[in-house]
């Protein structure tokens, strides 16, 4: 999960759909958020000791499922022409999503994944700052205060690990996660053409060609074999495919707030499959993270409907 949410929430300018479309696309970004929360469970479950051997079969499933998914969807001419068009604006948003996927196996070995998860629930505040440094994009009272409260709550979330009770470089790298994802969505404003699939398709292929360079060695047991596939192509490749095709048929904002549902499921699922307790400090800070984001989004939602009725005769 995987970051990816951000970036195509940023993207999505399309007129309101019919009430089939919008119902489908309800039930795609959904269940790409279900299928994503489900990522820090089946890490969790690996024995394989070598962070940099699951990222290189994660990355490896990842790329042959979202190659397919493009064939089938495109054909082998279409799946050839996305990667040509995308240009360096993709090969950018793909090293970001290469980041954060390495980012996020490394720091399962250091922190929780309540606080990884928690962490990317503020990745669209994130952007709307790095948009005001890097693209003087204006940003209102409102998002200046949900800013606030998000730096408020990582700033909560973070503070175990002055309490040893939390690795620095877990939490470190759970923020490189939340800052690369805000990153490729800046860089998806200013270059509104990128597509999607074919830069997260190159950032996983990235990702297997560094983590099978500095892997200890790539055998598993068949049982870690089973695992990789699903935390690659069920975690991360099913998953992208399912939001970039739903994001397209509802309003940005909508599927934005449909996706906070990655953070909020996936503790649930460790805690409940591993015992993973996430710690006082991060259950704080996590809920102010996540409630500036959602009440953020629902005013941004309420606005935009606002602007889009008629106005009175």
């Amino acid at each position: 999960m995987d970051s990816e949410t951000a970036v195509s929430a940023a993207k999505i300018t399309s007129p309101l759909p019919g009430a089939a479309d919008a119902r489908n696309g309800v039930l795609l970004v959904f269940g790409a958020a279900l299928v994503w929360s489900f990522g820090g469970a089946i890490a969790r479950a690996l024995e394989v000791d070598d962070p940099w051997t699951i990222i290189a079969w994660r990355s490896f499933f990842a790329a042959l499922f979202l190659l397919g998914f493009m064939l089938w969807r495109d054909g082998p001419a279409g799946t050839i022409r996305l990667f040509r068009t995308m240009g360096l604006p993709g090969v950018a948003v793909a090293v970001c999503f290469a980041t954060a996927s390495i980012s996020f196996v490394v720091a399962l070995g250091y922190t929780s994944v309540a606080n990884i998860l928690l962490m990317q629930a503020g990745v669209p505040l994130i952007a709307a700052l790095l948009g005001v440094v890097f693209l003087r994009e204006a940003v209102d009272r409102v998002t200046w205060g949900a800013i606030l409260a998000v730096i408020a709550g990582i700033g909560v979330m973070v503070s175990d690990s002055f309490a040893a009770n939390v690795s620095f470089i877990g939490d470190g790298l759970a923020l490189v996660i939340a800052v690369v994802f805000a990153a490729a969505t800046v860089i998806t404003r200013r270059f509104s053409g990128v597509r999607m699939t074919p830069a997260v398709c190159l950032g996983v292929i990235i990702g297997t060609v560094v983590g099978v360079a500095l892997s200890s060695g790539l055998i598993v047991s068949v049982r870690d074999y089973g695992l990789l596939f699903l935390f690659g192509a069920f975690n991360l490749g099913l998953g992208m495919a399912m939001f970039a095709t739903g994001a397209r048929l509802i309003p940005s904002a909508l599927a934005a707030l449909i996706s906070t549902m990655e953070p909020v499921f996936g503790p649930i699922w460790v805690w409940l499959i591993h015992a993973e307790v996430p710690a006082p400090r991060t259950l704080l800070g996590g809920g102010m993270v996540f409630a500036a984001l959602v009440g953020h989004i629902l005013w941004q939602w309420h606005m935009s409907r606002r602007t889009a009725l008629p106005l009175p005769n």
